[in-house]
């Protein structure tokens, strides 16, 4: 399984991008940074889009990925929750600032949206698919993703803490969490639902005394400008973990 971040902050600039990752050239999870640092070709290569939350940081791109879609006469299925449906067909595929690509064309519709439930699994080719409630301001999941050969990763979208109900239903060998803020912002981050690396640690404990092992784990969704700070600190949860913490970064590849 090969996993690309083409956006791992918060912030968007010309060096930072929102969080989104493509796993295999054919899967995206959250469309904050897609058409920003996707080619065509790369755009058209996905067969679905997996949207964790509402949020504009989230789904900022779905309306030029769409574009780009019906240009070329294709669809592109998005996943997501009701939730995420309900606020989609509001205010971004309403047809008043751009077509609403959700019922255009009329005879083979650009955007496919595909509504997720929590706890329920699926299949999109080969690649099975567990989407698990977290903690956020609005209703969130994330994504559990199998490939064929059995290799999971498990992307929590954006956080906050108390994640112990999350941790007994996924098992990745890689983790992408998200870590917003450092840990003198902890009561803005809970407030907010998000992390923070004392945050971090403290999930990674129960995850360990659920699963019995800490999985690779690579922090996404880092306010850029508190960065420095943020990375002194995940590598203090590191050592005090015994195990690697590794920030994301724009273009990161993974595998697994």
């Amino acid at each position: 399984m090969d996993i690309i971040l083409p956006g791992a902050h918060n912030l968007e600039s010309c060096d930072t991008g929102f969080t989104c990752l493509v796993v295999d050239d054919v899967l995206a999870i959250d469309a904050g940074g897609l058409s920003t640092n996707l080619s065509f070709t790369a755009q058209q290569n996905l067969k679905a889009i997996l949207l964790t939350h509402h949020h504009y940081d989230h789904i900022k791109d779905l309306p030029a990925i769409a574009m780009n879609f019906y240009v070329s006469g294709n669809t592109v299925s998005v996943y997501g929750t009701r939730e995420v449906y309900n606020e989609l067909t509001s205010h971004l595929f309403d047809g008043k600032l751009y077509p609403n690509f959700m019922e255009r064309p009329p005879e083979k519709p650009t955007v496919r949206f595909i509504e997720v439930e929590p706890y329920r699994s699926f299949k999109i080719d080969d690649y099975e698919v567990l989407p698990v409630p977290v903690k956020h301001g609005v209703p969130a999941v994330g994504y559990q993703i199998t490939s064929p050969d059995g290799q999971a990763i498990f992307y929590t979208g954006d956080t906050g803490p108390s994640l112990e109900e999350c941790w007994q239903h996924v098992a990745p060998r890689l983790l992408i969490v998200e870590v917003t803020m450092p840990n003198e912002l902890e009561e803005v981050a809970v407030e907010a639902g998000h992390l923070t690396p004392a945050l971090l640690k403290q999930e990674m404990l129960v995850f360990q005394k659920h699963n019995g092992y800490l999985p690779r784990i690579v922090t996404v969704h880092m306010n850029p400008e508190m960065q420095e700070e943020i990375e002194t600190q995940l590598q203090e949860v590191a050592e005090a973990l015994g195990h690697p913490v590794t920030p994301g970064y724009e273009g990161m590849r993974l595998k697994l």
